[in-house]
């Protein structure tokens, strides 16, 4: 996906929770990776916009499969 077009949550827009130190071990070259596609200055906001983006995705799924059997229509048809 291109840069610009690559969905961020700015960091003021999460919601503020405390911070906890972890270990983990990652691969460097997934981290770089990842941070060139989301854009992120840093490997720790690399995580936590790509865990971002994991949440909303099960979100999104959650809300499409409620949506199942519910019929749509756009708001400039006629009613019959």
């Amino acid at each position: 996906m291109p840069r610009s077009m690559t969905p961020r949550v700015p960091t003021h827009h999460r919601r503020a929770s405390a911070k906890i130190p972890r270990t983990f071990r990652l691969a460097p070259e997934k981290i770089a990776a990842a941070q060139r596609i989301l854009g992120t200055a840093t490997a720790t906001e690399t995580i936590e916009t790509a865990l971002d983006m994991v949440v909303f995705r099960r979100r999104l799924v959650a809300g499409t499969a409620a949506m199942l059997g519910v019929e749509i229509t756009a708001p400039d048809q006629d009613d019959p």
